[in-house]
């Protein structure tokens, strides 16, 4: 007999109008056409803010869309939407956008939600709603058809959807579906050799395959979903709890058994600055998130995982933030590496295929060793160079986001391959920023060809010999699905304006200097902004300060924090903290911190304005205020000069 979903509760349309909101959760209900225009780009920073994941259950039920912004509007409280008895969520294009956080679609579903219509969905989100029961569909003619009663048959939900996809949902879950069927599984017996020039992502992909319920093809095609083993799996301190809850229902009060523990790294990194965030104090947050610090840590000490601490609790700082920490001691080239995180794919720019999963399937490889993977159409995207003075990786980013094909999600679920001299020519640091805000393009990875480049930074960094393979390229002819070429060499410094990356524009196309955004915060960190390249660039800027007797303007705080302790250690051998103390510069220790609005460098009331190195500014991110994205050294510069302004712009005398 074939399952149907019937609508019995509400149609909530998030509208780009906060009226129409406001006066569904007041009761009225809406015809499609009377909702009008649906709010797009849609975060899970506003589906669960960052302070309503202290929590791993039910409890979630009471937050869904807390955080989300509609005409300069919260229009959604607390308990809202189970209190108004709401079954289907409608909204516009790109749905799930920014972290993996799996607390989204858990919140939803726990609030009475089954079903969630988009015109498109980021693809960590739609998996993660797959892995816990959430049905998600593309076709906004359903709402109509709901709301006059039709039943719909689940088969017509997942028509089009990959077979693996499919499965999952017919199971109720990826936790009832491991158990099934993947306990067992082992690698995938190559017999047959691929008929066709292959990708870099397709040979990491085939030789981490397993056998199970995906097809025996030598490759799998685009789209496809299997199975893989990952050489590494990591979690921090958000979804650990979750994933231990997760793993503890699945096994019926059973104590769960890990799949090769060795191969799993655990990480605090998100909030050992909990203490000094604003958010975390006044809200009266700090007694939850001690208890998630202790979930975490429970779990760590019942499968004597290999863990990388907090230095000091919640009270300042860490060993590092988990991806470039991966890159930094762990991941290879080669490998497949899957954690808890949307910027996993950092370590794609040592030539490893990194992605970000959420806390159901990160259960599951826990307990299975098995990683969901739909394989991604590969994008290649060639840079070509040499990039101009003063223009970063992260100029060349927000160019991209910027660009009108990405902007519309051309890159949504695609694999990231860059190519051209501008890549070549790059350090790995400054790759990794490039492969990490494939997340803010809304692809499934980015990916770098290892190099001598690659051979380089092992070699510097982790003082181990490293010897490239021939495999370990894209073949000549491998299929992609398309070539986006740039031409570097005509880029300017960039900033992306406040509430999305893809806001971007060139600096010269704001004010002229002396009419620009003055930044109340100037944040150097995180995870794309906290390497040792980030570092270097703030120093030549702050140095060039320094020599002429300038200091951070008096109206602006500069916060610069370490992506791990060994950036910190690099700039310690440099000399670089006197020159950072003698401008005025607030050091912070490793931690997500201000990124994730968890510590120091978040913004307290909504006219304050954020310079940052960040890479998601989407409303609430850092605090209430105005978030512009910019580069290492655009953040420096603007802290001296107490406005928006390039080091170009600085250094010409910008007017005082």
């Amino acid at each position: 007999m074939a399952e149907h979903l019937a609508l019995r509760g509400r149609v909530l349309f998030l509208a780009a109008d906060p009226a129409v909101i406001e006066q569904q959760l007041a009761g009225t209900n809406f015809p499609r056409e009377a909702a009008g225009a649906l709010r797009d780009d849609i975060s899970t920073d506003e589906i669960t803010p960052l302070a309503t994941m202290t929590v791993w259950d039910e409890r979630l039920g009471r937050v869904p869309y807390t955080g989300l912004v509609a005409g300069g509007r919260r229009p959604i409280g607390r308990d809202a939407v189970r209190a108004g008895g709401f079954s289907v969520v409608v909204a516009g294009r790109r749905y799930g956008k920014g972290s993996s956080r799996e607390h989204s679609p858990m919140a939803e579903r726990h609030a009475g939600v089954r079903l969630v219509i988009a015109e498109s969905f980021e693809r960590i989100y739609r998996q993660n709603a797959d892995n816990v029961g959430l049905l998600t569909a593309t076709d906004l003619g359903l709402v109509e058809r709901l709301r006059a009663g039709e039943a719909i048959e689940l088969d017509e939900l997942l028509a089009g959807r990959e077979a693996l996809a499919a499965a999952i949902v017919r199971a109720g879950g990826l936790m009832a579906y491991g158990q099934r069927h993947l306990l067992a599984c082992r690698p995938k017996a190559q017999t047959t050799a691929p008929d066709r020039p292959l990708t870099l992502a397709e040979k990491i992909v085939v030789r981490h395959a397993l056998a199970g319920a995906d097809s025996q093809a030598p490759a799998p095609a685009p789209g496809q979903g299997l199975f893989v083993r990952a050489d590494w799996r990591f979690v921090h301190e958000y979804y650990t709890g979750m994933a231990a809850y997760l793993l503890d229902q699945a096994g019926g009060g059973r104590p769960p058994v890990l799949h090769e523990p060795q191969g799993i790294r655990a990480f605090e990194d998100h909030m050992s600055y909990a203490a000094r965030s604003p958010l975390h104090v006044q809200g009266g947050l700090l007694p939850t998130l001690a208890q998630m610090l202790q979930a975490h840590r429970a779990f760590v000490a019942q499968h004597a995982l290999v863990h990388h601490a907090s230095l000091d609790g919640i009270e300042g700082g860490s060993e590092g933030i988990s991806h470039p920490m991966m890159t930094e001691r762990y991941a290879l080239p080669g490998q497949l590496v899957a954690g808890t995180d949307s910027h996993t794919a950092h370590a794609g720019a040592i030539g490893c295929l990194a992605f970000g999963v959420g806390s159901t399937d990160m259960a599951n490889a826990f307990a299975t060793g098995a990683v969901r993977l739909t394989m991604p159409p590969v994008l290649r995207v060639d840079l070509e160079g040499p990039l101009p003075a003063g223009v970063t990786a992260k100029d060349v980013v927000l160019h991209l986001l910027a660009d009108p094909a990405l902007r519309a999600g051309a890159g949504l679920g695609r694999l990231f391959e860059f190519t051209g001299s501008a890549v070549r020519a790059m350090n790995t640091d400054e790759r990794a920023t490039l492969t990490n805000m494939t997340a803010e393009l809304g692809g499934f990875s980015g990916l770098v060809a290892p190099d001598e480049e690659t051979v380089h930074f092992l070699r510097e960094r982790r003082g181990i010999t490293f010897e490239l393979e021939p495999w370990m390229r894209s073949d000549d002819g491998a299929v992609v699905e398309a070539t986006l070429a740039f031409d570097c060499r005509q880029l300017a410094p960039m900033v992306a304006r406040p509430g999305d990356p893809g806001h971007g524009l060139a600096l010269s196309a704001l004010a002229p200097p002396g009419q620009r955004p003055r930044p109340h915060i100037a944040y150097g960190g995180s995870c794309t902004g906290g390497k040792r390249d980030d570092f270097d660039q703030y120093h030549a800027v702050l140095a060039w300060a320094a020599a002429r007797g300038l200091r951070v303007a008096p109206a602006t705080k500069l916060y610069l924090q370490f992506g791990t302790l060994a950036v910190r250690e690099h700039c310690v051998q440099r000399g670089y903290l006197e020159v950072f103390e003698q401008v005025g510069a607030e050091l912070l220790m490793p931690s997500c911190g201000a990124c994730a609005n968890c510590g120091p460098g978040s913004s307290t009331t909504t006219d304050e304005v954020t310079i940052s190195a960040i890479n998601r500014n989407f409303p609430g991110r850092s605090g209430p205020g105005q978030v512009w994205l910019a580069s290492p050294p655009t953040v420096a510069a603007s802290a001296i000069a107490g406005e928006i302004v390039s080091f170009a712009e600085l250094q010409a005398g910008w007017p005082r």
